[in-house]
């Protein structure tokens, strides 16, 4: 009988990974903590309404949903879980009433604790975590059951059949755990696909775009500035300066339709080995004069001989763009720090700044064309180096909080 009701449990467990399949992307918001912790409560009073009672215990799987949402969905869905959990047990209470509590109490506490730090893991590696987190329940049952027994009943009324049947429920309790976590990897798995995917997509179709627009808009730009430059050495006085403006404005329009051409189809044409720290160092000097006039200091930590074979004009342009955004994000007496550092296999940039920050609705579309936290931006400068750098089979990812300021991670192969 208790085998068949832990059974039943497994499936109550792996109920909400299976709604979330389903509704799970439109559950995606600001709001999942809360609607999460709800599913995942409503499964964990499930467990408990259909426990089996014997040996003076609840045998169920009640705390497996609570260790899943406090993990994966965060202390506040952990807490809603931990809540309903109480609010069950009371209904059902018992003799062992104020032992539940305390269970349930400690049995909470470790994930709780445990969350902060498992959220960071990904793959395998959460899921080994999540099934050892899994495992404290069951020794705090196995605390409070000794507990209840010494203080009430004495040890000498200890039934031995508890010790197969605490086996058999921390077989049942891994296997819960780890079917309920492998569930949810396959669905963060599949979830960050489908973004991927349609990143991929959006800027396909806006590269096209861009292409074909730059390349409609070039030629006309050629002639006006090929009859500009025969005009010039004919005209003196203020027609020569207004000539002059309008050669560097036409200048800087081919400029901007040069980067609508990159984010179209980044081109790698000058592949050489280069060392990364004397790149970095160039782009340093070439940007101290900007930083000093806008009263920010660049602080540089930059590990030596780390070489890669790649465009060094294209990852150039890529760098200046992002430590130049930085710069410009960060107030006077404010500090831009830029660090070098050899990984396995690879090399990681990381360009830190202490400005404003972004808000995570800013942070998700950043990468966009035409979107800019500046006043004055297309947006154009980053969504070129992001290309740049998946173009060099790299990875750019950016970190930030609001007030706090902006982290830069580049990676590339070395």
């Amino acid at each position: 009988m208790l085998l068949e009701k832990l059974f039943l449990n497994i499936l109550i467990v792996l109920a909400p990974v299976l709604l979330q399949s389903v509704f799970g992307d439109r559950w995606r918001n600001d709001q999942s903590p809360i609607v999460m912790g709800l599913l995942y409560g409503t499964a964990s009073s499930l467990c408990l309404l259909f426990s089996y009672y014997e040996l003076d215990l609840y045998w169920d799987l009640r705390y497996v949903p609570l260790v899943i949402s406090s993990i994966y969905w965060g202390p506040l869905a952990g807490l809603i879980n931990y809540i309903m959990i109480m609010l069950m047990r009371t209904y059902l209470g018992g003799d062992a009433l104020i032992f539940g509590y305390i269970s349930m109490t400690l049995s909470f506490i470790i994930p709780f604790v445990a969350s902060y730090k498992i959220k960071e893991l990904t793959g395998s590696s959460r899921i080994k975590a999540t099934i050892l987190v899994s495992l404290s329940p069951l020794l705090v049952m196995l605390l409070i059951l000794m507990s209840y027994v010494s203080l009430y009943k004495g040890f000498e009324s200890f039934d031995l059949a508890t010790i197969p049947a605490m086996i058999s429920f921390g077989i049942l309790l891994v296997l819960g755990t780890w079917l309920s976590s492998l569930l949810q990897e396959i669905h963060e798995e599949r979830f960050k696909m489908k973004v991927q995917i349609q990143k991929a997509e959006k800027m396909k179709t806006l590269g096209e775009l861009a292409a074909s627009i730059a390349h409609e808009v070039r030629n006309p730009l050629t002639v006006v500035q090929g009859f500009l430059q025969l005009m010039r050495p004919n005209e003196q006085g203020k027609n020569q300066q207004y000539l002059h403006i309008a050669m560097e404005e036409l200048a800087r329009a081919e400029s901007i339709i040069n980067d609508y051409l990159n984010f179209s189809k980044p081109k790698l044409t000058k592949l050489e080995t280069f060392s990364f720290s004397d790149v970095l160092n160039n782009i340093i000097v070439l940007l101290t004069p900007m930083a000093m006039k806008n009263g920010v200091e660049i602080t540089v930590n930059l590990e030596d001989k780390i070489y890669i074979f790649s465009d060094r004009g294209q990852l150039q342009q890529a760098l200046v763009n992002v430590i130049k955004n930085a710069i410009e994000a960060t107030p006077a007496n404010g500090e831009v720090q830029v660090s070098l550092k050899r990984l396995v296999g690879r090399a990681e940039i990381k360009v830190i700044d202490n400005g404003k920050g972004m808000t995570k609705d800013q942070l998700s579309r950043i990468g966009n064309l035409f979107y800019s936290t500046k006043d004055v931006g297309t947006g154009l400068g980053t969504a070129v180096s992001i290309r740049i750098i998946e173009t060099m089979n790299g990875e750019m990812h950016y970190e930030s909080e609001e007030g706090v300021g902006t982290t830069v991670i580049i990676i590339l192969p070395l």
